[in-house]
């Protein structure tokens, strides 16, 4: 992999990395600001609320995804990158500015409310935006690799927002971060963004997008438009169904899992974000190895493996969980889980850019794949309230089984996309098919077919 391919995912990994960080304090902070924004009384029915708007924020996500995943096919995916940190970054400074239910009654939630909607906006362009440009930034025998670091990144986001809590929490009294020391990690976001919007000013734009012309759509005037996307409504779907297990499993072992560890198996708080730390680590470490291994062996094998393990694992590892007691077992279980959803998560960008030709591949990804987020990963720590607050936890535990499954039957329909080469996928589909760039010599074998479920 060259300079200036290591350069981009530098770019593209950084930027991301600060996107996550303030898409994720969001929740794990919550536990501190739950009470400023909401009138005082049963925590968990605070925590539903805060869950609730952060829910929210992720059914901005599939307009996001439209609008700014227009932007990446018509624009660039520099273009995209650059207007999804800009939004972050006005987000994180509303948070921190908010007003309390004391001072504003309710309009602190409205501003909060406000700030969840401009970061659903911006993550449902990132996520596209940036699985693009990894992945086309790269060459054909190293997608799986290069695009792994979308989840390096994001982790590493996470990890940061995780790492500055433990900070906060060993420097700061209890009283003081619920009153007003959650709103650090906000103003660090807004700056972190106001730096990474420089970087992405200057960045370079991928070679793919740039040699571009209409590959896979009719004419230049559709590129990132609703009727593109209908000529790929297959692959539109498999990206939805693809997302399902997946983002449920995931947001419950990261954004949720802090929260579990605290209110279900009782730990203490700072035991709790240890313990995710500790165990996120891990998970970011073992990205590359995996995307590594999916050039390899193929996407397939990865993704059926992790459906298989959260279909049958799921259940038992969070039973354990809530009776783990201690640092360790919760730790080792917490690694157990991860590991398993890195089947899923090292790869997931990359396979579904591989989906849709260039014209329409930033759309293609980001809405399915933030309509299928806003339906199961957005809802995720809601719905294991929901289950929390009636009595019936173990439910949840079921339903993330359950979605396992439903996507496991994806993964073993669906054709091997490892080898598809990004500048002739879904040529077929439009008429200048006969005149489809031959491969360039880095791309692998030329195959013209998109990968649909069988």
């Amino acid at each position: 992999m060259g300079r200036q391919q290591w350069k981009k995912i530098w770019v593209g990994s950084a930027g991301n990395m600060v996107e996550w960080f303030d898409w994720f304090v969001y929740a794990s902070f919550a536990t501190y600001f739950a009470g400023s924004f909401f009138p005082s009384g049963n925590p968990t029915a605070q925590l539903m609320n805060t869950a609730g708007i952060f829910a929210v924020g992720f059914f901005m996500r599939p307009v996001g995804g439209w609008l700014l995943g227009r932007v990446g096919d018509r624009k660039g995916r520099k273009a995209a990158l650059t207007l999804t940190v800009s939004l972050m970054s006005a987000s994180a400074v509303l948070i921190a500015i908010a007003p309390t239910y004391g001072v504003a009654g309710y309009g602190g939630a409205a501003v909060l409310l406000v700030a969840r909607l401009l970061q659903g906006l911006s993550v449902g362009g990132e996520y596209a935006a940036s699985a693009t440009y990894l992945t086309e930034a790269s060459d054909a025998d190293r997608r799986g690799f290069a695009s792994s670091f979308q989840y390096v990144s994001m982790t590493a986001g996470q990890l940061l927002g995780l790492g500055l809590q433990i900070v906060l929490q060993r420097t700061m009294s209890d009283d003081t971060l619920h009153s007003w020391g959650w709103r650090i990690p906000f103003i660090i976001g807004a700056l972190g963004a106001a730096v990474v919007f420089y970087l992405r000013r200057n960045m370079l734009e991928t070679e793919v997008y740039a040699e571009s012309s209409e590959d896979g759509v009719e004419r230049a005037d559709d590129k990132g438009t609703m009727k593109a996307l209908w000529q790929h409504r297959r692959q539109a779907f498999l990206v939805v169904a693809l997302t399902m297990g997946g983002t449920v499993a995931y947001y419950t072992y990261t954004t949720y899992l802090t929260k579990y560890l605290s209110n279900s198996a009782g730990l203490p708080k700072e035991t709790a974000t240890l313990v995710s730390f500790c165990a996120l680590f891990v998970f970011m470490c073992v990205q590359p190895l995996a995307g590594m291994l999916s050039d390899r062996i193929g996407r397939r094998p990865l993704l059926i493996t992790f459906a298989v393990g959260s279909t049958f694992l799921t259940v038992p590892i969070m039973t354990l969980l809530q009776h783990a007691g201690s640092f360790w077992p919760a730790l080792g279980l917490s690694l157990l889980a991860l590991l398993i959803i890195t089947g899923y998560t090292s790869i997931n960008a990359c396979v579904k850019a591989e989906l849709f030709p260039t014209g329409i591949r930033a759309l293609g990804v980001a809405l399915p794949y933030a309509l299928g987020n806003a339906l199961f990963g957005g809802t995720a720590e809601y719905v294991a309230l929901w289950f929390k607050n009636g009595g019936t936890e173990s439910g949840y535990y079921w339903y993330v089984a359950g979605c396992a499954a439903v996507s496991l039957v994806v993964y073993l329909a669906m054709k091997e996309t490892r080898d598809i080469d990004l500048n002739r996928v879904g040529a077929e589909t439009g008429p200048s098919s006969a005149e489809a760039r031959p491969a360039s010599p880095a791309s692998g074998p030329a195959k013209t077919d998109a990968p649909l479920a069988s």
